[in-house]
């Protein structure tokens, strides 16, 4: 029995010997276990987008008999077929979501972009599954409206359920579901440069490495991912355009100009029709299934509203349409939109708006080519550049737009019309009007957050429960073992009394772990450094703040303010995490971190 000592004592050792060389050696920061998790994030977010885009191609294929694109499929249907297929997908949505709500009865909103500003950064899974479920069926069953929404859900509840699992804070819950969102676009439209900067510009309104950097590498994994396990490629494939005349920037200027003052029209047009089908007050089903009959209506006569409108979209880059043909197509498709979204079907308008974009400026640069040749040369270009302008105006975010309309053509000549036309677009659809697509959502959910879930300004909202610390006369087995199974490099010594006494380093150790004999007979006593300082649970935020720039760790034990005993630990990355969202936080602080 007493050889059996020292053997343990051999491999316990030896284990930790390895894990300060990690530590000294690769030294992963808290950022960078940020980084990785933002990896593994996007690789879920691209798996659910593939789960997501089979389940749809599976029901198109039940529902029409062919596996062909949206619109071609629609085109070689009978009219009664594509009078009745929308409004049975909009019937069996509905059917979904109502009898959804006994599976998810008593769990939370499902917006991702509520758990990320204002909630815990929870997403609760079976909601998410029926209302994925739900769209499903609506965008298979032809209706005019983009699948963007359920990718960017399903990415972002993988990305909370991922975080659960960690048993992460809130701070970097939330910064993992914005990995999950950005990892979502990205999947959607194979443009991680966009993907990234859709979630910082509209969602967390900063684009500080802190957040955009795990926000860009979950983007690229999951294009990596969805390029190395699909066929995706470059979304839209486009002749390559160029700025023939310098002319030409006058009718650039006149289509952000009326880019932006169409963008408002858009978006009241479709929250009044949203406000229509409210004030029936039909089920769910009969309301959805209404709005598929409209869209189904439509699609007797014109097949091409059907869908995204992702073919229509390409056929415009490449001028396959003649303009008689595409406004009428343009008319019907803003109507068939308004009814799929005010009728309350899952989904997204993302893709809606960028068709409306292309139809608007092409259809305004064949007119100015009609008039004067020499100021819209090519009309297409137009077209791209309009679906760049409408979708700044319309989500208030002109930096994303240019980068995903880059990405998604990768057309760089037309660069700099672009950017100019987008922020003009920007500018005016913001003076006429300060709501955005995704406006109001935030406004209402921001009105409605309770109090609790705000950013706290006090250590004891950010710390977290102190894995059991060890007492002045711990053996080092004991010390040990919490090494191995601690993710900090310090655990804490308390006193009998539970007072926090001061705090042991890996890098203390070290001494000792080339000699087990001399390691049996030591105690935490021997090891303790009691230059550790120790925050209040109820001190500010920028007093936690002032401590860390004194100490070189990435923890601080958090006590409580009376008696001193140790009640949990403060980690760095949480409040780095929590001063850089700024809500909540004492201004003082807040306008500190902006600076």
């Amino acid at each position: 029995m007493k050889e059996m000592v020292p053997q343990f004592y051999e491999r316990l050792l030896r284990l930790l010997r390895w894990r300060l060389w990690i530590i000294e050696k690769l030294r992963p920061s808290p950022w960078q276990e940020t980084l990785c998790w933002a990896a593994v994030a996007g690789v879920l977010g691209a798996g659910a987008a593939l789960v997501f885009r089979g389940g749809v191609d599976l029901i198109h294929s039940l529902l029409t008999g062919t596996t062909e694109g949206m619109v071609d499929s629609f085109r070689e249907l009978a009219w009664w077929q594509r009078l009745a297929i929308p409004a049975v997908g909009g019937l069996m949505a509905g059917l979904v979501l109502l009898f959804g709500k006994r599976l998810h009865r008593g769990e939370s909103s499902t917006d991702y972009m509520e758990a990320i500003l204002i909630g815990s950064g929870q997403l609760p899974v079976r909601a998410s599954l029926v209302k994925s479920t739900a769209a499903m069926f609506s965008i298979a069953s032809g209706g005019s409206i983009g699948r963007e929404g359920p990718l960017v859900q399903l990415a972002a509840v993988a990305a909370s359920w991922l975080g659960r699992w960690r048993n992460m804070s809130a701070p970097q819950l939330r910064l993992l579901v914005a990995c999950g969102a950005a990892a979502g676009i990205a999947s959607a439209y194979n443009a991680p440069i966009a993907g990234s900067f859709f979630v910082a510009e509209i969602i967390l309104g900063t684009i500080a490495m802190e957040s955009l950097g795990p926000l860009a590498v979950a983007a690229v994994a999951a294009t990596l991912t969805m390029r190395a396990l699909s066929s995706a490629h470059t979304l839209y494939a486009v002749p390559t355009f160029t700025l023939h005349s310098l002319w030409e920037i006058g009718p650039f200027v006149m289509l952000g100009l009326l880019a932006g003052t169409v963008a408002p029209f858009f978006l009241r047009s479709l929250r009044t029709v949203e406000g229509w089908f409210a004030r029936t007050r039909l089920p769910v089903p009969a309301r959805l299934a209404l709005g598929g009959l409209v869209v189904g209506g439509v699609a007797v006569w014109v097949p091409e509203v059907c869908g995204n409108g992702y073919s229509v979209v390409v056929a415009i880059l490449n001028g396959q349409l003649v303009w008689t043909a595409l406004a009428l197509v343009l008319v019907c498709k803003w109507a068939a939109t308004a009814a799929s979204f005010g009728s309350g079907a899952p989904g997204g308008v993302f893709t809606p708006t960028l068709f409306v974009g292309a139809s608007l400026g092409y259809l305004f640069g064949y007119a100015v080519h009609e008039v004067w040749p020499l100021g819209a040369v090519d009309p297409r270009a137009f077209a791209l550049v309009g679906m760049g302008a409408l979708l700044a105006a319309a989500s208030h975010a002109p930096v994303m737009a240019i980068i995903m309309l880059f990405e998604m053509t990768l057309s760089y000549d037309i660069i700099m019309p672009l950017m100019l036309s987008s922020v003009i677009a920007y500018y005016t659809a913001r003076g006429l009007e300060h709501e955005s697509l995704y406006s109001a959502a935030l406004q209402k959910k921001a009105a409605e957050a309770p109090e609790a879930v705000r950013l706290p300004g006090v250590v004891a909202d950010l710390a977290r429960p102190q894995a059991a610390p060890v007492q002045l006369t711990a053996r080092f087995e004991e010390i040990a073992r919490l090494f191995l199974q601690s993710r900090h490099e310090e655990i804490y010594v308390t006193t009998p009394e539970g007072r926090f006494a001061g705090a042991i380093s890996l890098h203390d150790i070290k001494p000792y772990l080339s000699d087990s004999a001399v390691a049996a007979h030591v105690i935490a006593g021997d090891l303790l450094r009691d230059d550790v300082p120790a925050v209040s649970m109820a001190a500010p935020l920028a007093e936690a703040l002032r401590s860390f720039a004194q100490h070189a760790g990435q923890t601080l034990p958090a006590v409580e303010p009376d008696t001193g005993r140790l009640a949990g630990v403060l980690v760095k990355n949480d409040l780095l995490l929590a001063l850089l969202e700024g809500r909540g936080v004492p201004g003082h602080l807040a306008t500190a971190n902006a600076g």
